[in-house]
């Protein structure tokens, strides 16, 4: 039996009101980016990632276009060390690249990270120490005054080591459980590290205000970090950074609302991986800012190697419904979407538009790597006219007349709906081909000839084959296409009626191929339809009469 009486509300609101991010509508720049996949997303693998893994997911970092990546927590195990130390050594940081390094406010602990950083060009020291109230209380057991010297001694230390120490450092601090900490009391601790390192306008400090556990709606911690960029010290040469962790689902949330309120960097990693429920996905969160027309500095397109390299390296999976990402996030099945987003791409070529607005979806597939035929337009029992429509024409050139197309949408769902499964391009296609295209099992036409007569009408010759025999027929028509039609009717049982046509060339050039579509009315069963290919337009024509016959002879025998 579930209680909800056993939980409250945990977290910790300003002493004044700070919602003036209510009144911003969106983020209107990249903040600095921080990817922490190689420190927070690897300590959450079940199978750590080794040396060479590491090194491979590093260039992926930096081919993305991270500035600051950190790399690890070097005094926390010797692959870690090893991997800062191959990074320096090998020379494999570009110069345009700060690496980070994470460390407790514990004297051993600064020692050996320094230690490991010796030599490098450009480098964050991030300290930190849990200031949250259930941690004073239940982990540490310490007063607010104990817990603030901690953090005050551990800026002393890296003061002290980074002098003596080879290398540019630039320091940052986390009072981790930041949103179960009091919020006053977060302030004075921040103030107190920065009172320590003294920040200047070429020398900034980062202060990082992490979700480490997400204890409330996403415009509390707006208000938070609204709060502590207006009272923090040396604000102007502070850099606010949020670390917003993902267990309540909303990471995505708190960074954007964090932005609004005055962040200035984000911390996370690709695809939300991280301890628990992860950190913010900074692909959802770089592409959420892509679609409302801001520059992410990050490049994300070709999102699908990128997603390979990621569960390469790290043993996970990018799940089908991940935004911008997962493998279906852009597939319509349902026929009223694939008809919306067909017709949106017919309106978007037609209009030469610059921007992007084509129904149920939010950004250009293509800009982030992915098919239009692969990924977009997907064939099952579900989908309509408009999508199997769009397939065949995009992929294949077949531009269908728009009740035909209804037709073969029941043909090909049909067939989806009985095998039980999706169906891709090739087969939708064979279907098409099979179903339509150049039938001849039961009525045959093998010979027809054309006269030109003096009143402008033309007289078809024709030679019909059935399994009765062989019959032949004449009849006069205001075309080849007309008169072969009364040809075929005057010796026809049940003669059709109401004919549909359309036509066009498959290829450019003198050698092109044409398909003809034609559409007949029979009585008792309403419209069948049938195509035909060809290099001349009237045997093209001929044959889609011959097609739509003998699918209706096909249909008398079932």
């Amino acid at each position: 039996m579930m209680d909800h009486t056993k939980y409250k509300r945990g977290y910790f609101m300003p002493p004044v009101q700070s919602t003036d991010w209510v009144n911003k509508e969106y983020v209107d720049k990249a903040p600095i980016w921080c990817s922490v996949d190689l420190r927070d997303g690897n300590q959450a693998l079940i199978v750590p990632m080794s040396l060479e893994e590491k090194i491979d997911y590093f260039k992926y970092l930096v081919k993305v276009g991270f500035k600051e990546i950190e790399v690890g927590f070097p005094a926390a195990s010797e692959t870690e060390y090893r991997f800062l130390r191959a990074l320096i050594d090998q020379n494999l940081i570009p110069d345009d690249v700060t690496i980070q390094v994470l460390t407790q406010a514990r004297e051993h602990i600064i020692k050996k990270t320094f230690e490991a950083l010796d030599g490098c060009k450009k480098s964050i020291v991030h300290l930190y120490n849990s200031t949250s109230f259930a941690q004073r209380k239940q982990v540490f057991r310490k007063s607010k005054d104990d817990v603030l010297k901690i953090a005050v001694e551990g800026a002393k230390m890296l003061n002290d080591l980074a002098a003596e120490t080879t290398g540019n450092f630039q320091f940052e601090y986390s009072p981790e459980s930041f949103t179960g900490t009091e919020i006053d009391y977060a302030l004075d601790v921040c103030n107190a590290v920065l009172d320590v390192w003294k920040p200047t306008t070429d020398n900034k400090v980062i202060i990082n205000l992490p979700v480490t556990v997400e204890l409330s709606l996403p415009h509390v911690y707006a208000s938070q970090i609204e709060f502590m960029s207006k009272h923090m010290k040396y604000r102007d040469n502070v850099i606010i950074s949020l670390h917003p962790h993902n267990d309540r689902g909303c990471g995505v949330a708190d960074s954007e609302l964090g932005l609004l309120a005055g962040a200035d960097r984000i911390e996370g990693t690709l695809f939300g991986n991280g301890e628990r429920t992860g950190n913010v996905d900074i692909v959802t969160l770089a592409l959420n800012m892509y679609t409302h027309g801001v520059d992410p500095k990050l490049d994300f397109s070709n999102l699908p190697e990128i997603t390979e390299a990621y569960e390469r390296n790290t043993r996970m999976h990018v799940y089908e419904r991940q935004p911008y990402s997962g493998a279906l996030v852009f597939a319509a099945f349902s026929g009223s979407h694939q008809d919306a987003i067909a017709k949106g791409m017919t309106y978007k070529n037609e209009k030469h538009s610059g921007k992007w607005t084509v129904p149920y979806l939010p950004i250009d597939p293509t800009d982030i790597g992915r098919v239009y035929e692969k990924d977009v337009i997907r064939i099952n029992s579900q989908s309509g006219k408009g999508g199997i429509g769009y397939v065949l024409e995009k992929k294949y050139g077949y531009d269908l007349p728009k009740k035909m197309r209804e037709d073969l949408g029941y043909t090909v769902k049909n067939v989806s709906d009985r095998k039980h499964k999706e169906l891709s391009p090739e087969e939708v296609y064979k279907i098409f081909m099979d179903t339509y295209v150049n039938k001849d099992c039961y009525f045959k036409l093998p010979e027809y000839h054309f006269t030109q007569l003096k009143d402008g009408m033309i007289r078809a010759d024709v030679t019909i084959e059935t399994e009765e025999g062989v019959q032949k027929a004449s009849a006069e028509g205001n075309g080849r296409f007309d008169a072969v039609s009364s040809a075929i009717k005057s010796i026809m049982n049940t003669p059709f009626s109401d004919l549909s046509y359309g036509e066009h060339a498959l290829e450019t050039g003198s050698k092109s191929r044409a398909v003809a579509y034609v559409g007949i009315t029979m009585p008792g069963i309403g419209k069948i339809w049938g195509a035909g290919i060809d290099n001349d337009i009237i045997v093209a024509s001929v044959k889609a009469l011959i097609s739509a016959i003998n699918r209706w002879l096909d249909s008398m025998d079932e």
